[in-house]
């Protein structure tokens, strides 16, 4: 692919410092340095390994470090066996200390970028890293952001701050590069190397050294800058975000009609062509939908743009639980005649998504604190999750443990709501043993036409 310089090209330097980057590359003979030792910067450590690469990975948290180099896992999807296989290559080494910052030949940045209360980017967390890189970084060194964030980020956030901090300056001392994580929790059919890496810097140079290392794990794709690949992961999970807006407003008008929305949609999937299926559900999780585009409605004010589809599908998406708990309010009136307030309810699933133990903006947060503040006696169940811990960004689920899925246990309560269908739970035991079932998963459909009287699908 011909891409375009961004940066004089009467500046050169970079030109030899590539071309033995890309020789020490195809050798593997770079210590990969890995800031952030969670569900993205875990398996991509795993990755490297795994392709005979030396890693050093760096996380904040001296639980996860001590936990490494015990060879335990805290990440359900990454058992403790791959973790231990990762330790007995040789090539894992991990710390708190980040004056070994300047060891890495790359670092890569997996730092959170959350929203703050005000809905807007809060990027403290790659401020901090980057000026925790800034005193350290030396000359020959590839920075790469593999958080998401607003098209613009590594150049007008990252490179003034490592360029303050170094005396360095970008695209002729360093390397700067913009790779966006693409992990999926759980998924079993694409992880770290069967994905393909999207990779965008400003110089030839620089896109040659970060698509040399990032090529031996996976297959890249190079755009033609840094803002160009930032806007390729916003794009995606817009994408996911309107989709799921949409199918969650459908599920509302064909609800009216008495058309099962997830019936619908497992027709039209036969379609082989021109239809992608989404599903709708209580809410959005994760570290990504939820929060990601958002980041180009803020950044495109900055322009006097709107983003119309964006906030609308946020709107929608927000509203969710919300509308789950009155479905259920709802339910509780016209099939128990029982109010919510005073009800003992069991909400299944408190993880974002189906098989992890991923809590990151989980709607069952959400659906706890408003059943909790409608009066009602809130507890879970989820055979991932046994405890909620200290849980200091939400302090209205913290301490909670997962109560016994028996028929003695179920039988107490008046309703259950599923808000994550693990493959593991036994519905069947669930909808036999408690009177009413909100069911926001369809993960009753095989129990339906047995047991349609106690199943409201909301």
């Amino acid at each position: 692919m011909n891409m375009i310089s961004k940066v004089d090209r009467i500046e050169q330097p970079m030109t030899e410092i590539a071309a033995e980057w890309v020789r020490r590359a195809e050798q593997k003979d770079l210590l990969i340095g890995v800031l952030g030792l969670g569900y993205v910067g875990l398996p991509l450590s795993e990755a490297f390994i795994k392709c005979g690469f030396r890693v050093l990975g760096f996380d904040v948290d001296a639980t996860k470090v001590e936990a490494l180099r015990e060879g335990r896992s805290y990440i359900r999807h990454i058992g403790e066996e791959r973790v231990q296989a990762m330790s007995r290559t040789g090539r894992l080494d991990v710390t708190t200390d980040f004056d070994r910052l300047n060891e890495p030949d790359a670092i890569l940045l997996c730092v959170p970028t959350p929203l703050n209360a005000y809905r807007e980017p809060d990027l403290k967390y790659v401020e901090k890293t980057c000026s925790a890189i800034g005193p350290r970084l030396r000359r020959g060194q590839l920075v790469v952001l593999e958080s998401t964030t607003w098209p613009g980020t590594s150049e007008e956030v990252m490179r003034p701050i490592l360029e303050g901090l170094s005396g360095l300056k970008a695209h002729v001392d360093f390397a700067i590069a913009y790779s966006p994580e693409r992990e999926d929790p759980g998924n079993p059919n694409f992880s770290t190397t069967s994905i393909p890496k999207i990779v965008g810097a400003d110089t030839d140079d620089e896109r040659r050294m970060a698509t040399s290392m990032y090529g031996q794990i996976t297959q890249t794709v190079p755009v033609s800058d840094l803002k160009t690949a930032e806007a390729v992961k916003l794009v995606e999970n817009i994408y996911r975000l309107v989709n799921i807006g949409l199918v969650n407003e459908l599920k509302h008008v064909f609800g009216r009609m008495n058309i099962d929305v997830w019936e619908v949609i497992d027709a039209a999937k036969t379609k082989p062509f021109g239809f992608e299926a989404f599903y709708p559900g209580p809410g959005l999780g994760g570290h990504c939908i939820p929060i990601d585009p958002f980041y180009l409605t803020w950044k495109a004010r900055e322009h006097g743009m709107s983003t119309r589809f964006i906030e609308l599908a946020g709107e929608v998406t927000q509203s969710l639980p919300r509308t789950t708990v009155e479905a259920l309010s709802e339910a509780m009136n016209d099939r128990m005649h029982k109010a919510l307030s005073g009800a003992k309810v069991l909400v299944v699933g408190l993880s974002y998504k189906k098989n992890i133990d991923d809590l990151r903006e989980s709607p069952s947060i959400h659906l706890i604190s408003l059943l909790s503040r409608r009066g009602a006696q809130v507890f879970y169940h989820d055979p991932y999750i046994p405890t909620t811990g200290e849980s200091l960004d939400h302090p209205e689920i913290a301490n909670m443990i997962s109560v016994k899925f028996d028929a003695e246990t179920l039988s107490t309560f008046d309703c259950a709501l599923i808000a994550t269908d693990h493959d593991s739970v036994d519905y069947e035991l669930l909808v036999r043993s408690v009177p009413l079932i909100i069911d926001t998963r369809n993960a009753t459909r095989h129990l339906f036409k047995a047991y349609g009287n106690k199943i409201v699908k909301a």
